[in-house]
């Protein structure tokens, strides 16, 4: 889309004559490709290594894709030459539309809660109120011996499933890709369906020493032949497992037979799925930090064969180009040029087979064998905030009213020494009055149904048999707290019930 703005902004228009008759607004092919050449060697993302052959090729691409047409309006075959045949631009150009950026307040993804079950009213909204703590506050909030302490609960966690987990490494996963990427919605880019939770797992925890993806399943595999030739390429001119053949042309024979073997796949390396999620990131390419970003949380989501064979692939791309000691692959193409044209398709291709695919293509080669090292990584910041968040959730807590839940409250600011009888007198007190007060929580709490309530003082009864025995001395005080119900209601209650299902009737008065 940039350099079609640039030429469509920048190449010259004016009238031409062609067979006794004029055109206005329009330019030959040949100074199509001096304009466009000199636009593509001087900008940051193509630079001066572009040739005018390569140029050509590119305004046969606008042409078929109607970026330009000629004169007489007649587009969608690649017929350019660097003649002095006349063209044009259409009246609006085909550019493609990029996911927006978000605007301000929205929503990244909602991954699941798998906190607690929903409260009511009154404990889900609990203001947070923000305080600076110091060592009397700290003793108030803690002591219940001063009147002023918070009435607390506790926050009981379900346990995690395997799937509850893989569900939010999910989530957590494309929310944090949808961040980086700045979309309102991932919807435009990528169907979140097609994205196998148990992939990304297995790409993050199934590594070797070297960081390359384990698989499971040994059938998936690259053939050993085709290790042993990728290795021999990229550790020219030492290969210890191999012997090495003494005829010229040997390391373009082995190239060869790579290039073939990648060439025959079904289906890209980063799969016909994931093509538009990878195509957006070419937009991050001027914030290379983000980029590396984006693209090591989209390289999670890639099946672990894909993910494993890229990263091989990848490595030995960078290290042939960077190799001085092999010899060219190719008489008339650099190294690193012939790399990205040679694997670029197997890499990342559409599935409809865009002509404009292979420039993005090759733009995003180049910047993986830039980065590949950081790219092909596991991302460690996204697995430690998924891991301590994982942990949080299955964490027992308590909660304060009046406070955040999560909140963790700093020690005492001071400390003295005391005596030794003080001490047990403390931890005496100090441990059953909280307890006491937990009791006295669970027995007021009038939003649990009885049944629940039964259960958590069975259980506060079996902990701590001594607190229980304090506030409940013996089984009438304990049976004062659940009263039998009487088997028959009340006439007035039973009419109160069927009061309102009543139809209205009219009385005599209302007639008249």
């Amino acid at each position: 889309n940039e350099i079609i703005e640039l030429f469509r902004a920048g190449m010259p228009l004016r009238k031409h004559r062609c067979r006794f008759k004029s055109y206005e607004r329009c330019f030959k092919a040949s100074e199509a490709v001096d304009c466009l050449h000199e636009l593509l060697g001087s900008n940051q993302n193509f630079g001066p290594e572009v040739t005018r052959d390569q140029t050509v090729k590119l305004l046969k691409k606008f042409l078929k894709n109607h970026v330009i047409e000629d004169i007489k309006g007649r587009w969608g075959k690649e017929d350019f030459e660097d003649d002095g045949h006349l063209y044009r631009f259409p009246p609006s150009s085909p550019l493609k539309s990029y996911p927006k950026k978000p605007s301000c307040g929205k929503e990244v993804i909602k991954f699941p809660d798998w906190n607690e079950p929903k409260a009511g009213p009154s404990q889900e909204h609990i203001t947070v109120k923000s305080i600076t703590m110091n060592s009397e506050m700290w003793y108030k909030r803690h002591s219940i011996a001063i009147g002023e302490v918070p009435a607390c609960r506790l926050v009981f966690r379900r346990e995690l499933t395997q799937t509850n987990t893989e569900e939010i490494w999910k989530s957590m996963t494309l929310s944090r890709l949808q961040k980086v990427l700045g979309l309102d919605s991932l919807d435009e880019v990528l169907d979140t369906k097609l994205v196998n939770s148990k992939h990304i797992i297995q790409n993050v925890y199934n590594v070797n020493k070297q960081g390359i993806v384990t698989l499971e399943d040994k059938s998936k595999e690259l053939p050993h032949w085709i290790l042993s030739a990728m290795k021999c390429l990229a550790n020219w001119p030492s290969c210890s497992d191999l012997k090495q053949p003494t005829y010229s042309g040997f390391e373009r024979d082995v190239f060869k037979t790579i290039v073939d073997y990648f060439g025959q796949m079904k289906e890209p390396l980063l799969t016909f799925h994931f093509f538009d999620i990878f195509v957006s990131v070419l937009g991050l390419l001027q914030k290379p930090g983000k980029a590396v970003e984006a693209l090591q949380i989209s390289c999670l989501l890639l099946p672990p064969e894909n993910r494993k064979r890229l990263q091989l692939l990848v490595r030995m791309m960078a290290r042939i180009s960077l190799n001085q000691d092999l010899p060219p692959l190719s008489e008339s193409v650099r190294t690193r040029t012939l790399m990205v044209q040679a694997f670029s398709r197997c890499i990342l291709c559409s599935k409809d087979e865009i002509d404009l695919d292979e420039l993005l293509a090759a733009k995003l080669v180049s910047f993986l064998m830039d980065n590949y090292q950081e790219i092909l990584s596991v991302p460690s910041a996204l697995k430690s905030s998924i891991e301590d968040h994982v942990v949080h959730l299955q964490r027992v807590q308590i909660k304060y009213a009046g406070t955040d839940s999560d909140a963790t409250l700093p020690p005492p600011s001071f400390c003295h020494q005391i005596t030794t009888g003080e001490f047990e007198y403390q931890r005496a007190t100090g441990s059953q009055e909280p307890l006491a007060a937990l009791l006295e929580e669970i027995v007021m709490n009038k939003e649990i149904s009885v049944k629940d309530k039964k259960k958590k003082l069975k259980q506060f009864q079996k902990s701590y048999p001594e607190v229980y025995r304090v506030r409940f001395p013996s089984p009438e005080a304990e049976a004062m707290l659940f009263p039998e119900k009487t088997k028959q209601k009340p006439p007035i209650l039973m009419w109160a019930l069927k009061k309102p299902f009543q139809p209205f009737h009219r009385t005599r008065s209302f007639r008249m």
